[in-house]
């Protein structure tokens, strides 16, 4: 079993850039492909970018493509998020998430281990 810790949320103005973190521990983590979702009160949760277990594949929602980037480090068990282009549009708790044995990038319904969340405000 996989835990999930993510950093690096924090409040921005529109057009600013961060990059979260995700550190995993308790797992083979080269067998995870990993994900990034993003929760709003009220609406449902969103799959924003996933990536597969080596790192080879990836995949992104519509609303952030060409802004953010998911990558992963396997030897430092991390996963990232770089947001640019911040827009008001992309507040949101964001949420790291794993799928165990998972050949490609998962969808929404694929992950089986979350964390807790980051908070990312953006001010217009």
């Amino acid at each position: 079993q996989v835990q999930l810790v993510e950093s690096g949320g924090g409040l921005v103005q529109a057009g600013d850039s961060l990059r979260l973190s995700c550190a995993a521990s308790g797992g083979s983590f080269s067998n995870y492909a990993m994900g990034w979702l993003r929760q709003v009160p009220g609406k449902e949760r969103e799959l924003v970018a996933a990536i597969s277990s080596s790192g080879g594949s990836t995949t992104y929602a519509d609303s952030v493509k060409g802004r953010f980037t998911i990558s992963r480090d396997n030897a430092k068990k991390m996963v990232y998020l770089q947001l640019n282009s911040l827009k008001s549009d992309d507040t949101a708790v964001y949420i790291c998430a794993a799928a165990y044995f998972f050949i490609g990038t998962p969808r929404l319904g694929d992950f089986n281990y979350w964390g807790q969340g980051t908070q990312v405000t953006v001010s217009s």
